[in-house]
């Protein structure tokens, strides 16, 4: 299991620098399949991926991307509201063969997984994107490691002890330092071997804060699965589970990391 974990892991990182790096259509196209596919693993939790209401969350996700390519983000609004809608007529008109929690779940699908990992494309599409959008996986992955090292060596308190019996609090804090700490270095490296003017500061503040919204992923993610007792969302990565599985705290770090450098850098 640990030589599978990691060699998909050694893939995954190789494929992820890769698509990233490359930014513009290939990252797009990258991340709208990722979220179809993150879709589907999540509309089966509920059993809806292989039923008309699914096919109207991946539809209404084709959609968003479609709008976001496009340049045309004023309408995601009215995409919403006519996503509503749609879910709502075929609840009624097909009741009783779906009930509230799925239509629910559906609709809920479109910005937990596709809205929110969109923020990877647009912060990379950034002025300063292929330097910043880094700090999403930074500070995700980053301080999930950071974490895991910290709670072995000095965990002693419980951080969510239902969804989570291995993560404490020292661990926690761990990672949000550790995060931080990964995001001041990256800035210092970045600037002496990259050419970058990156604040040292500014990348350990939005690193941090990654750091904690990352965590909050990673539980919600667990919630959901204890609640419909499921162990993974899928298998498409082994060692690893689904797209939800690897992605749960990336999804949260991503627009985080977004608005943050929009912030810091008076664009907001």
């Amino acid at each position: 299991m640990f030589k599978t974990r990691l060699l998909s892991g050694i893939i995954l990182v190789i494929v992820l620098v890769a698509t990233v790096g490359c930014g513009g259509a290939v990252l797009f196209s990258v991340l709208g399949i990722i979220s179809l596919i993150g879709l589907w693993e999540l509309y089966k939790v509920v059993g809806v991926h292989n039923k008309v209401l699914g096919a109207c969350g991946y539809l209404a996700a084709a959609g968003y991307y479609g709008l976001l390519f496009a340049g045309h983000m004023e309408h995601v609004m009215m995409l919403s509201i006519a996503f509503l809608v749609l879910v709502m007529a075929v609840y009624v008109f097909a009741f009783p063969a779906f009930r509230a929690e799925q239509v629910m779940t559906v609709y809920f699908g479109l910005f937990y997984v596709a809205v929110m990992l969109s923020f990877v494309y647009q912060t990379r599409m950034l002025p300063d994107g292929g330097t910043v959008v880094w700090l999403i996986f930074l500070s995700s992955w980053g301080c999930d490691t950071c974490a895991y090292c910290v709670g072995v060596l000095f965990g002693k308190h419980k951080m969510a002890p239902k969804l989570s019996p291995k993560k404490s609090v020292e661990g926690g804090v761990g990672g949000i330092a550790g995060a931080a700490l990964l995001g001041a270095l990256f800035a210092f490296l970045m600037n002496r071997w990259g050419g970058a003017q990156a604040n040292p500061l500014h990348y350990a503040v939005i690193c941090g804060s990654g750091g904690v919204i990352s965590q909050i992923g990673d539980l919600a993610a667990s919630a959901i699965k204890r609640n419909h007792d499921i162990k993974d969302y899928g298998k498409l990565i082994p060692g690893h589970g689904g797209i939800l599985d690897r992605f749960d705290s990336v999804i949260f770090t991503a627009p985080v990391i977004y608005y943050l450098t929009m912030l810091l850098a008076g664009n907001i």
